[in-house]
């Protein structure tokens, strides 16, 4: 009788001592035996059963217990795709000035075969100009020697030469280059040629003064398309 009470009194200090050190009031726990597996400590019986407490239930299973669910781990949300917004026109505007003696010989509109190579950089230009916004624009001018309405029309002659080269090798474009001569409007010498004498013995001096204001300007306006990304 004696040692049946002592036994008794073993067990409820036992099960005393392992509630003490419960970290779930839903299971009996000791601290020995807390591993990975069974990470509350839980105390099981001879084969692998969880002890459980009366104030268990299915929503208070622990890791290495019957009816555990392990939780699941959120999975980030992917990274928004970079935003491309609509392709943004930018005007562009190019001016070329070709000097006519390059192009020509004086007093002459002929494109000279040095002349056709020069243009050959402004074909690139013209070739990519788009139908519906692009432009080019071919402007020429003579120097002051000769009577002005002379100069007008040899202005125009020489502007439309340039403008037939340059459509010829690029035929596409031929309705968005325009030709308009200007004659010797707009000079670029200035004064700097008024102390020289229009004379016979002092022309190709006056000649050769002269020459920045026989020019070709020609003017490209286009549109490109910048295409922009927003991260």
């Amino acid at each position: 009788m004696i040692k049946q009470s002592i036994a008794s009194l073993a067990i409820v200090a036992a099960f005393a001592s392992f509630g003490a050190q419960a970290a779930t009031d839903a299971y009996v726990t000791n601290s020995t035996n807390v591993s990975d597996a069974n990470p509350e400590g839980v105390v099981k019986n001879g084969i692998g059963e969880c002890w459980q407490t009366g104030s268990w239930s299915a929503d208070k299973a622990v890791k290495g217990c019957p009816g555990y669910v392990e939780p699941t781990v959120a999975t980030p949300a992917p990274k928004p795709a970079p935003v491309v917004v609509a392709p943004k026109p930018v005007a562009t505007k190019k001016q070329f000035t070709l000097k006519s003696d390059a192009l020509f010989d004086f007093n002459k509109a002929t494109l000279k075969p040095a002349g056709k190579d020069a243009l050959d950089a402004l074909v690139v230009e013209v070739k990519n100009l788009k139908p519906t916004e692009g432009s080019a624009i071919v402007v020429g001018y003579t120097d002051r020697i000769g009577s002005e309405k002379y100069n007008q029309a040899l202005s125009e002659r020489r502007a439309e030469a340039v403008r037939a080269y340059l459509v010829a090798q690029a035929p596409n474009a031929a309705d968005m280059i325009k030709a308009e001569g200007r004659g010797e409007a707009n000079p670029v010498t200035g004064d700097t040629c008024n102390n020289i004498k229009d004379s016979k013995k002092t022309r190709a001096k006056l000649v050769e003064c002269l020459a920045p204001d026989r020019r070709v300007e020609v003017e490209v306006n286009g549109v490109t398309v910048e295409t922009v990304e927003v991260k």
